[in-house]
């Protein structure tokens, strides 16, 4: 018999056991084995969370019989938590590293949807919505810390654009998947498929290769000065503002539809989809190329134009087409001070630097719902989105007078020392 079969079988597990060892930072690509693993591990993870979206308000309004006022209050302890834990996130991460935080969080975050079967009453619903929010919190500021992690330096543009692509998928998916189930099995197969999912999120987490630090583990203590990190307090700003308009518009477009006679309004959420994951497949090459001035340049700009688009064309191709503009504007945005945002900062305060993002873009959306929500109550929805568009001319100009600047005086090159 040849011996050249065995010898083929050699040399392929030899390579497959190089890959399953090579330190990921030693990979130039952005489809390394670690970031394919994070980004359907994401994608899971948003899919169940989103799954809820659409089907929770009404299970809190009829099963346990709140008003709106109350329903709000419920679904609003859910980003409260996600707040307050994100700093404490950051320090423990970089303290302590990645893998035990994340995968504890993810496991319990999967665990909770169970807890939902158990909500009887509306304070053990407001008790099982904060915990699930400190679990969304720890979960998404760690993988989003990990990506950070394991992109090649040269193409974060592109690595978080991606990344960003799958928390997208899963925001379009998720209300489909749970409406789906919903109709099949009821709530209480929602719940437990979106257990399951999480638990499927949580398997492929846990076969990510997780970075060791060396350098400040022993000597970083806790501060209350250190849970956020000063140098990405500039974009994190730019952030917030630009996050005001996208929360109010997610929680009044649906509205606004009825309002001007479209059929259909929920289809604005799939061509906006459509719009954010088409912006990040095209621009993060042009973000690691050139920079982030010319990208936020442009997308900012079609978000000025976007929003008069939505407020004055009140028809089915007005809106629809107004879908696509701010879909693809707001696509780019957050992947871009992401990126941002890790190129300033040294590997062990990534942590740091990502509950900072978060924080900003939570206040911001929370605020954003608040805002439009006011001006749509007193004067029309039409001017809450001009007045959206004017927050949106504001962040522009912080971000080529103030931001930029400073982005480029604080540019860091931040390395892993070692893998697990």
């Amino acid at each position: 018999m040849s011996k050249f079969p065995n010898f083929a079988a050699s040399f392929i597990n030899l390579y497959c056991l190089k890959l399953l060892f090579l330190p990921t930072t030693m990979n130039t690509k952005v489809w390394n084995r670690d970031f394919t693993l994070l980004t359907i591990s994401n994608f899971l993870m948003c899919c169940a969370y989103y799954s809820l979206i659409s089907t929770i308000p009404v299970y809190i309004s009829k099963e346990l019989h709140a008003n709106s006022g109350m329903v709000g209050l419920v679904l609003a302890c859910y980003v409260i938590a996600a707040i307050l834990i994100r700093p404490f996130c950051g320090f423990g991460l970089d303290k302590f590293g990645r893998k035990t935080i994340f995968l504890a969080s993810l496991l319990i975050y999967a665990l909770i949807f169970n807890a939902y079967l158990l909500a009887t009453s509306l304070l053990i619903m407001v008790f099982i919505r904060f915990a699930h929010g400190l679990t969304w919190g720890l979960t998404t500021t760690s993988n989003s810390t990990m990506a950070g992690d394991v992109i090649p330096e040269n193409k974060r543009g592109e690595g978080f654009g991606f990344f960003g692509v799958s928390t997208t998928a899963g925001m379009a998916l998720g209300p489909l998947v749970g409406t789906f189930i919903f109709h099949q099995g009821g709530y209480s197969a929602m719940f437990i498929a979106g257990c399951l999912i999480s638990l499927v999120s949580l398997g492929l987490a846990a076969a990510i290769r997780y970075p060791k630090y060396y350098k400040l583990r022993t000597s970083l203590e806790f501060k209350w000065t250190g849970l956020l990190e000063y140098r990405t307090i500039i974009p994190s700003v730019n952030v917030l503002i630009i996050m005001l308009t996208y929360g109010g518009l997610i929680s009044f477009v649906a509205l606004y539809g009825h309002e001007i006679g479209i059929k259909n309004p929920s289809g604005f959420f799939f061509i906006y989809a459509i719009g954010i994951i088409s912006s990040r497949f095209t621009s993060g090459k042009s973000l690691d190329r050139n920079g982030p001035r010319r990208i936020i340049v442009v997308c900012l700009s079609l978000l000025i134009i976007g929003f008069p688009m939505l407020a004055f064309l009140q028809n089915q191709t007005g809106f629809y087409l107004a879908a696509v503009i701010l879909g693809f504007g707001n696509g780019v945005v957050f992947p871009t001070f992401q990126t941002m945002t890790n190129n300033m900062v040294p590997a062990e305060r990534r942590g740091a630097a990502s509950s900072t993002l978060f924080i900003a873009v939570d206040i911001g959306m929370g605020l954003g719902m608040i805002l439009v929500g006011l001006i749509s109550q007193y004067f029309s929805m039409t001017t809450a989105f001009l007045v959206c568009s004017g927050i949106c001319v504001a962040g522009l100009l912080l971000f080529l007078f103030l931001t930029l600047n400073h982005y480029l005086t604080h540019q860091v090159n931040g390395t892993i020392v070692s893998m697990d």
